[in-house]
């Protein structure tokens, strides 16, 4: 063990002490459209929560109406926890709130990474933490706010076992779905591999009715037979008549969110040298759906992309 290297001899220790293992109080960074319903789902178990927000006023505003107490800081919210859980827009995010909460958190608490981040920069963070005795996962989610809300998120895990274990009641009260992909950052590369197979499965599947429409299908209708065939898809199930058919494009999922992972996913195909023309493919029709809508917009509408392309609007009039 390198010197100043605590990180196994801590994760030893909880492991001959379950009770020392034990996570209660939680920091809970990040309390957006995905964070909230979580740290809710949080308190709603018995953990002792404690919120912080880049927004100003958005964890006094949690605190007040859902419960917990709020932070100014990350350092603030981390001071005496046994658990920090991070989920942010992007892994260079996590590494700074991570150097904030270094010099704070005790040796033995643990950090769980729910960003969809970069793997290799989770890799780095979580050695810069085991250097200081502190554990971390990476536990990104998929389902959406509806499935952050009921709690039945679908998350995947990268990290040791024996951290994994001691995390399980935390990601318990906010997922059904349990999956551990491997070590740290096995469970980001599998987020941007899933939100890759989503993503094409989604442009498809607008093309698709797009087809269908002109030459005379009902695109409800066509939904409805791709659910009850081999055409079925997440993006059947739960977004072509809720969110585009519907014209509402609120699924709580940012557009810009979206192309952000097609990119790690593609990064982790050239880091692995896979072909990949048809990921790229798709890396490229949602940035162009991007420029196209313009940012600040839901992933949904990328659906106006291959519309505009067409001249079609899905359900109404060119």
């Amino acid at each position: 063990m390198a010197p100043g290297d605590r990180s196994a001899e801590v994760r030893e220790g909880l492991n001959r002490s379950p009770d020392a293992a034990r996570i209660q109080r939680i920091a809970f960074i990040g309390i957006g459209n995905m964070g909230w319903p979580m740290a809710a789902n949080l308190l709603k178990a018995g953990f002792e929560v404690t919120g912080c927000d880049a927004v100003p006023g958005r964890a006094d505003q949690f605190a007040k109406e859902i419960g917990g107490t709020a932070a100014g800081s990350p350092a603030e919210a981390a001071r005496g926890v046994d658990c920090v859980v991070t989920i942010l827009p992007t892994s260079k995010q996590v590494a700074e709130v991570a150097a904030a909460l270094a010099p704070v958190l005790a040796s033995g608490s643990l950090v769980i990474d729910m960003t969809s981040g970069q793997p290799a920069t989770t890799r780095e963070i979580a050695a810069e933490l085991g250097g200081r005795g502190i554990g971390m996962i990476d536990a990104p989610v998929s389902g959406g706010v509806p499935r952050a809300k009921n709690g039945s998120l679908a998350i995947m895990l990268g990290g040791e076992d024996a951290l994994l274990d001691r995390a399980e009641p935390v990601l318990k009260a906010m997922g059904t779905s349990l999956h551990r992909c491997g070590g740290i950052g096995a469970g980001q590369a599998m987020k941007a591999l899933n939100n890759l197979a989503s993503a094409g499965n989604f442009m498809l599947g607008v093309e698709v009715m797009l087809i269908g429409q002109r030459f005379g299908l009902d695109p409800a209708k066509m939904v409805d037979v791709l659910n009850a065939s081999s055409g079925m898809s997440d993006s059947s199930q739960r977004k072509f008549k809720q969110f585009v058919l519907s014209r509402r494009f609120d699924d709580g999922f940012a557009l810009e969110l979206m192309v952000k992972d097609l990119g790690i996913a593609l990064e982790v195909g050239r880091q692995t040298a896979t072909p990949t023309p048809m990921a790229a493919l798709a890396k490229e029709l949602w940035a162009a759906a991007l420029a196209s809508v313009g940012p600040g917009n839901n992933h949904t509408a990328a659906a106006q992309l291959p519309e505009r392309l067409s001249g079609e609007i899905l359900g109404g009039n060119k």
